[in-house]
């Protein structure tokens, strides 16, 4: 067999057992033998470019590459559906169907209503061309890049009767196991947690890169098939039941129904059973059954006549609230957390909940011992909505008030005018400030000094081995070898990474020292104005304001922080240590102007630079990086087995193509 041979094979039999694995839950062979074959494949791969394929499943798993999404209208609109919450709103649709029909037979297909974000997926001759985002319902976000890496969308159909063209739409949700590791994570990192699935898959498949959307581990379900020869009295169940056959993920609870006591039956068995379910749900989606019919009873300006929500009722427990404490982040914000007996809501057992600020907790008007209800509904996190009414009469504990000193450290607390937020300003001897500031320090897009993570750092602050974020470059292997000597190869690997961090760039550098405000953008941004750490320390507010994307608040924070004497003395001793505080003499005598204004688009493999350095190249010469060709392109920097897709489209819109040797002369790189 050739190598040719192979990576067909490959693509074929991980294909069919991606399938098995997400769609049917029937996996065949071990995770390990599929991760085998995968890096099999991605080996053939890159030794033949010449057959790169956007569908094979090494695409899967996302790249680091950045994606612009273009606009693309529907071929035909996305309604939204027309909500009800009540029993009589769903007789009088059924009733409205029946009149509508002339009193002709019908059914309702009865299915589950999923929380997640719409897309309308293209297929061409049994291959995924284009996924499409709902957007306004006229038109939406082309996200087929993202949607890629969601492994229970078939990127090939399976041998079947497919049509040969083909639009199924569904819903991209996130599974309450991926959500719930999502916020573990964004808690550890002191990043806004998600409020609800829904809300995390939608700002996943929005992400501007793949491979942070494969590693979220997106699912879908497809609800509705649209082709241009559907029978002319097709059923919508039974078009869904080709649709499994072909290779869908098309949810197994469903149910035709002839009367409305049989569409109760069905909303009030899932109303139940929905909470045992590994994704969110919202309510039931009742749509009449024949094509013939939907068609015959029609569309308002809105939504279809033949289809109607059931929305379910947020549920709601009662519990006591025993006390309120509160937390300390990384920026010093403290948050009120409502510490409750044990309940059991939406699937889980509830204990805490949050309470967001003391405004909030002012409105809630909370009480010690008193009855509170939780609700989640579609969301995990907690909150309490209110006293409970039925225990009105009772005597109340103690009123809850906002803590007015640091729970770590014992600090006032202080709030700024037009902030909801209290923090704590003791950000130098604050315990769990210091500790969060390391965790930001050592994070993969600040210092990158991987084998720490948030457990080392708490054990290595605990036992004093660091005091800060200086004292890093202090440590010894011997120090971190444990007391028997049992952690060498650890404790090299950190040294080794602690050793390497002094390499990193200054504008890195400048985002890991954890200024508020102060996000990776922001730093870059001032590090390429100023050049060096000095040069910002010197400049007063007036100059922070003339930098482009720097407001008041960002420019504020900057020049208190590099203000503060502690803050200097820590400057001067990572300086001393040898980080970088400054843009590279090498770096800002190869900057110029040559590609400013200039847009440009990276394709295809290259020779003398990786593409992550043809991005700093561009910037460095001024220029604009972007992840898809438009009309505001100015060029593509094409290397080898540039993608078909965006040649047609650059020959389309005029866009010019230049080679590496090309590129590199405009820059004046030899």
């Amino acid at each position: 067999m050739t190598e040719q041979e192979r990576i067909v094979q490959l693509r074929q039999e991980l294909h069919h057992h991606n399938h098995a694995y997400y769609v049917l839950n029937a996996p065949t062979i071990t995770d390990q033998e599929f991760d085998e074959r995968l890096r099999e494949l991605a080996d053939l791969e890159k030794r033949h470019p010449e057959l790169a394929d956007p569908n094979s499943p090494t695409q899967r798993v996302g790249s680091d590459l950045s994606n612009d999404f273009p606009t693309v209208a529907h071929r035909r609109p996305m309604l939204s559906l027309a909500n009800t919450y009540n029993r009589q709103e769903v007789a009088d649709f059924f009733a409205r169907v029946s009149d509508g029909l002339g009193g002709e037979p019908f059914e309702i297909c009865c299915e589950l209503k999923f929380d997640g974000l719409s897309i309308s997926l293209h297929y061409e001759h049994g291959a995924l061309v284009r996924a499409v985002t709902r957007g306004d319902g006229v038109q939406g976000d082309d996200v087929t890049p993202n949607v890629r890496t969601i492994r229970s969308i078939p990127l090939h159909l399976a041998p079947g009767t497919w049509p040969d063209e083909f639009e199924i739409r569904g819903e991209v949700l996130m599974p309450w196991s991926s959500f719930e590791r999502l916020n573990r994570e964004r808690e550890q990192r002191e990043e806004p947690l998600f409020a609800n699935p829904r809300n995390a898959a939608s700002g996943t498949l929005k992400s501007k890169t793949t491979a942070v959307v494969a590693q979220r581990q997106l699912d879908a379900y497809l609800y509705y098939l649209l082709t241009d020869d559907n029978a002319a009295d097709a059923g919508h169940y039974e078009l869904l039941q080709q649709a499994r056959g072909w290779g869908f993920k098309v949810s197994r609870e469903m149910r035709k129904c002839s009367t409305l006591d049989e569409v109760f039956q069905f909303i009030d068995h899932w109303d139940e059973a929905r909470r045992t379910l590994p994704v969110a749900t919202d309510g039931i989606v009742l749509k009449v059954n024949s094509l013939r019919q939907q068609r015959a009873l029609g569309m308002t300006a809105k939504s279809p006549r033949w289809a109607i929500a059931y929305k379910f009722q947020a549920e709601q427990q009662s519990t006591i609230l025993r006390e309120v404490t509160f937390q300390v982040g990384r920026t010093g914000v403290v948050t009120p957390v409502a510490n409750m007996d044990p309940v059991q809501l939406s699937g889980t057992i509830v204990r805490r909940a949050t309470l967001h600020n003391a405004d909030f907790m002012q409105q809630l008007d909370l009480h010690t011992g008193d009855h509170v209800l939780v609700e989640k509904g579609g969301e995990i996190i907690p909150k309490i909505v209110g006293i409970d009414s039925a225990y009105s009469g009772q005597p109340r504990g103690p009123r809850v008030a906002f803590a007015t000193h640091c729970p770590e450290c014992g600090t006032p607390l202080v709030r700024a005018e037009g902030e909801a937020a209290h923090y704590c300003p003791n950000d130098a001897h604050c315990p769990p400030q210091i500790k969060g500031r390391i965790e930001h320090f050592v994070s993969r897009r600040a210092m990158g000094i991987d084998s720490l993570g948030p457990e080392t750092i708490d054990e290595y602050y605990r036992t004093g081995l660091i005091h800060g974020i200086a004292d890093l470059y202090d440590l010894t292997a011997d120090q971190l070898n444990g007391r028997y000597g049992t952690r060498e190869r650890s404790a090299q690997r950190t040294i080794a990474g602690i050793q390497a961090s002094r390499q990193v760039p200054f504008e890195r550098v400048l985002y890991a020292l954890g200024i508020r405000f102060v996000g990776e953008t922001a730093a870059r941004t001032l590090a390429r104005h100023f050049g060096s750490i000095d040069a910002l320390a010197a400049a007063q507010l007036d100059d922070l304001l003339r930098v482009d994307g720097i407001g008041v608040t960002t420019a504020e924070s900057v020049k208190s922080w590099l203000a503060d004497a502690d803050n200097a003395m820590l400057i001067e001793r990572l300086r001393a240590y040898g980080l970088q505080m400054h843009i590279s003499h090498e770096a800002e005598a190869s900057r110029s102007n040559r590609l400013e204004g200039k847009t440009v688009v990276i394709s295809g493999v290259f020779e003398r630079h990786s593409r992550d350095e043809y991005k700093r190249l561009i910037e460095l010469h001024g220029g604009t990086n972007s992840g898809s060709i438009s009309r505001k392109t100015s060029f593509v920097l094409a290397g080898a087995n540039m993608g078909p897709a965006k040649l047609e489209k650059a020959g389309k819109l005029g866009v010019d193509i230049l080679s590496e040797t090309d590129f590199l002369a405009l820059i004046g790189e030899q």
